[in-house]
């Protein structure tokens, strides 16, 4: 009587294990990278919302909605948001892509938004120009970003 032989072995089962450890170690760095990338886009897409809702709010009032100055920065959440819903926009983004609250500052002339970004910490150097970094600050100040994230991010 001959014996057939179903199902595979343990060295098959090892080497297809390992083939999906691999394809799992290179493909799980670049998913985490992506989702980073898409809270940046969703980050600065918000800031360009909230920017959009404070011009049009100084083209009725000839001011910019004003916490004081430029350098103590407010949560836009309880503090922009009364001058600007349901006018201006239905709903000011409170928060950025990492859950970290959006920074607001103006002093009637000028307007500051800004992201703490990844680390949620706020970097205390000069700001400007394009950053390669997560953590880096995104910033926003009178209709235009002054800093912002660009190329390979890390």
């Amino acid at each position: 009587m001959q014996r057939k032989d179903r199902g595979f072995t343990l060295i098959e089962l090892l080497i297809v294990v390992a083939i999906i450890g691999i394809i799992a170690a290179i493909a799980i760095p670049n998913l985490l990278n992506a989702i980073d990338r898409g809270r940046q886009k969703r980050t600065m897409a918000d800031m360009r919302s909230i920017g959009t809702a404070v011009e049009a709010y100084s083209v009725d009032e000839n001011q910019y909605p004003n916490t004081g100055n430029t350098t103590t920065l407010v949560d836009v959440n309880g503090n922009l948001d009364t001058y600007i819903e349901p006018i201006y926009i239905k709903k000011a983004p409170d928060e950025d892509g990492w859950s970290n609250p959006l920074k607001y500052a103006s002093d009637s002339a000028d307007y500051t938004i800004r992201s703490y970004g990844k680390d949620r910490t706020k970097q205390n150097s000069p700001p400007g120009g394009k950053t390669s970094n997560f953590d880096d600050d995104i910033i926003f100040i009178d209709g235009a970003f002054t800093q912002w994230p660009e190329g390979q991010q890390q």
